[in-house]
């Protein structure tokens, strides 16, 4: 649940948000000299103020300069404060300002902040705030709806337990919201797996009751382009395996092991509701990586989908495995480019922290200087990290073809060199492990699962 601003011709509310570029903005209020002057020094040592009177609240925002992208970052920090202080003493709110941005910007702090994921309190606390307007008609509101609700879903697709979303759950629930739109999905079962012979997604499957999905979302908004192709990874629970997590600060937050598979889905729909023209097709193997049953085994050698065999060293490498299927598989596609994201390692959340996403690969750098542009743009940041072919000598085995670990240091790297061994097309690796869930609240942000690289990759394929 969130909360969206509405366009309304006329103010429907009594509480306004006033986002002003500077203080001059302030002669058009009904204000006395000695009010004017301390609302001019109040905005100097900050740049939101808020005045409360009795049945009503005026707040004044000072938007600065639209121009620089931390700028329109400090926008979106402002919507969540505004969105913080009204939310039990206002029913409604009224977004005012001359400049669309501003409005747009504010709007997506605000309602990303909004953001609550209650299913399964039993007293879920009551929110006042129920409705916001604006009066701006020239604010992209339908474009940032489109954005924000793909955000949002993904949230609540990495927040769900494993006790519902198992893999068949996952594939459930992204043919349900694309029902009704032009993007079709085709689920392939165990029975299909197995015939495909994809190695990797049936050996992390051993360990589970669940079965595994397959799942290929299919958006055709330029007919006769080659396709992009967006592939996440979907391990719905992770206990690592017989190669078990501890389950203090490690094991008990898995459920978010498929943020990528979210992220991916999430996108292909944000792309349709904006009618990008572009052809892209997202590939989601899912799957639980447990320890019991028949679970694969430290030592096993697996047989890939493309054949490749693969050393099994640690049964908590498990992503690269249910990845490097679906990256064979979408050879078959011909694309232009293919991305994947993956909760994939420690050693990324370790490098940058909850800060960024790390992105290598192979694709021209022209790829890359774009996907850039976009995270700052959409604040929803990568750092590319190098791609030499000097990480892959540690994924070389002694009794197959590749082993699933390398050695010590640049764990981000070599978990990204050996899903090259993969393509054969240009590729773009992004390791999410450090923003995709968060332990504290972090602004508009939140709790939990971020919907990390929506807002990246829809900004990404539109500038496109």
């Amino acid at each position: 649940m969130y909360l969206f601003p509405q366009f309304s011709a006329k103010q429907q509310s009594k509480n306004v948000v006033y986002l002003i570029s500077a203080k001059d903005s302030l002669e058009k209020f009904n204000f006395s000299k000695e009010q004017k002057s301390f609302l001019e020094d109040a905005l100097k040592e900050d740049d939101l103020v808020q005045i409360n009177n009795y049945d009503a609240t005026t707040t004044f925002c000072n938007v600065k300069d639209l121009i620089q992208d931390s700028n329109k970052e400090k926008l979106r920090h402002l919507g969540y404060r505004v969105y913080e202080s009204t939310k039990k003493s206002c029913v409604d709110l009224q977004i005012e300002s001359s400049f669309p941005l501003a409005v747009e910007l504010f709007s997506e702090g605000f309602s990303l902040g909004s953001y609550r994921f209650n299913k399964y309190f039993t007293d879920k606390k009551k929110i006042k705030l129920k409705r916001i307007y604006t009066t701006n008609k020239s604010a992209n509101l339908t474009r940032l709806l489109s954005i924000v609700d793909a955000t949002i879903w993904a949230r609540d697709l990495v927040n769900e337990p494993v006790s519902y979303l198992t893999a068949p759950q996952l594939a459930k629930e992204i043919a349900t919201k694309c029902k009704g739109t032009s993007i079709s999905v085709e689920i392939l079962g165990k029975s299909k797996i197995k015939a495909l012979k994809m190695g990797g997604l049936l050996a992390v499957n051993l360990g589970s009751v669940d079965p595994p999905t397959f799942t290929i979302i299919e958006y055709k908004g330029a007919k006769n382009k080659k396709p992009i192709v967006l592939v996440g990874k979907g391990v719905v629970y992770d206990t690592g395996g017989l190669s078990l997590k501890p389950t203090k600060g490690s094991m008990d937050l898995m459920k978010c092991d498929m943020a990528g598979a979210a992220m991916m889905a999430a996108t292909v729909v944000a792309a349709e509701k904006l009618k990008l023209p572009l052809h892209i097709i997202a590939l989601i193997p899912a799957t639980d990586n447990r320890p019991g049953g028949n679970a694969y085994t430290p030592g096993d050698v697996i047989t890939m989908y493309d054949g490749t065999t693969i050393e099994v060293l640690n049964t908590d490498a498990e992503g690269r495995m249910i990845l490097a299927d679906a990256l064979s598989y979408a050879k078959k596609f011909k694309p232009e480019l293919v991305i994947d994201a993956a909760t994939l390692t420690g050693a990324a959340a370790a490098a940058i922290g909850p800060h960024a996403s790390i992105a290598m690969g192979n694709a021209p750098q022209k790829e890359f200087d774009l996907l850039n542009k976009a995270g700052f743009a959409s604040h929803d940041r990568i750092v590319q990290f190098p791609f030499w072919e000097e990480y892959l000598e540690p994924m070389k085995s002694t009794i197959a073809d590749m082993k699933n670990v390398g050695g010590s240091y640049g764990g981000m790297i070599t978990a990204g060199k050996f899903l090259e061994h993969f393509t054969d097309y240009p590729y773009i690796h992004i390791d999410i492990a450090g923003p995709a869930f968060l332990e504290a609240k972090d602004s508009y942000r939140g709790l939990g699962g971020t919907g990390v690289g929506v807002r990246l990759l829809v900004e990404f394929l539109s500038r496109k």
